[in-house]
């Protein structure tokens, strides 16, 4: 049986005072890929935030990836993050340094020290999402598309066993964004567990995934209709 990387029990997520969502049972495996879908406001990035522990979990049972989201301290978030790579819409690259400095900036907030490792890993990981001649560009000289491959990238850069993708195609055109989910496919074939929230149906369709969908405060799965 494949271990579980994701178990939601009778989860309530919060923004503030304002209860968005409720009652949320979900259990992830290792190795699934899952969408969260739902209109603006319907509740995906609170959700999402929940996973990572943006947003305390008040209410119900959660685990992501063997924390418990309920007692999580302050303190051992980072841990959690380090198991966790996290992917968001607006790529959020540091402007002032290249690819290759980006990526050093993280493991060294990681922990790594050795710097022959550092540029394996940073070599390795720009090669898994088609990178890697681009390592000594400045964010600004990438498309958008070149961006978000970098930011998956860095998301992969401490093994994770739990990529989530929050709207990670929202800024790019249609053809990139197929471009960036071949890449998120392929990282989730190559046994990555990923949560993508999106609101980008072609996508959907062309990738059929298990998929949730956020609707009046209430999250359940969507069966897809062949098309």
């Amino acid at each position: 049986m494949p271990e579980t990387v994701v178990k939601l029990e009778d989860v309530a997520v919060f923004q503030d005072e304002n209860l968005v969502l409720n009652h949320i049972d979900l259990e992830v495996k290792k190795g699934e890929f899952v969408y969260v879908i739902g209109k603006t406001g319907s509740g995906k990035s609170s959700f999402m935030k929940t996973l990572y522990a943006d947003l305390p979990l008040r209410q119900g049972v959660g685990q992501v990836v063997d924390f418990d989201l309920k007692t999580l301290k302050e303190k051992d978030i980072p841990y959690l993050r380090r198991k966790l790579g996290i992917v968001f819409q607006d790529f959020k690259l540091l402007p002032d340094r290249n690819v290759n400095n980006n990526l050093r900036f993280v493991l060294k907030a990681t922990g790594w020290t050795d710097a022959s490792k550092m540029d394996e890993k940073i070599e390795e990981v720009l090669n898994k999402v088609g990178m890697k001649t681009k390592g000594f560009k400045f964010p600004h000289e990438l498309s958008g598309g070149e961006q978000q491959r970098i930011a998956i990238a860095r998301a992969l850069l401490n093994d994770p066993e739990l990529i989530l993708a929050d709207e990670p195609t929202g800024n790019l055109d249609p053809q990139t964004s197929v471009e960036v989910m071949k890449v998120l496919q392929d990282i989730n074939q190559n046994g990555r567990t990923i949560i993508m929230a999106t609101h980008d149906y072609a996508l959907i369709l062309k990738y059929p995934h298990k998929t949730l969908k956020c609707d009046g405060s209430k999250v359940f799965e969507v069966v897809q209709k062949a098309v």
